[in-house]
């Protein structure tokens, strides 16, 4: 079983930046792929950030050169590392984990652990 805890959210203003973290337990983080997806209200829940196991980050198109997703095994957990924030960032981001499984990780569908959320509010 794996647990996942999101924390780092906040209110910021368009153009700041904040640094998401997801603590992992359970099993050491980097045997498994981790993601992050953020879903704003009335809209599905999609696909932001993706580090698989052997430490290949893949991005969305909308976060490309704004975003960087990274790990720090020893402490088993991810960070999404958000610069120039815009207001259409604005969601609850998810940390999600898959473990065994090959395949696109921009796939929903594929992770099988999920955190609870944290809010990140971009004004304008």
């Amino acid at each position: 079983q794996v647990q996942l805890v999101e924390s780092g959210g906040g209110l910021v203003q368009t153009g700041g930046s904040l640094r998401l973290s997801c603590a992992t337990s359970g099993r050491t983080s980097s045997t498994y792929d981790m993601g992050w997806f953020r879903q704003a209200p009335g809209k599905e829940r999609e696909f932001v950030a993706a580090i698989n196991r052997s430490g290949v980050t893949t991005l969305a198109n909308s976060v490309m050169g704004r975003f960087t997703i990274s790990r720090d095994a020893a402490k088993n957990t991810v960070f999404l590392e958000m610069n120039s924030l815009k207001p259409e960032d604005t969601a609850v981001y998810y940390c999600a984990a898959r473990v065994g499984i090959s395949g696109a990780v921009e796939r929903r569908d594929t992770y099988s652990y999920w955190g609870r959320g944290t809010q990140v509010t971009v004004s304008s």
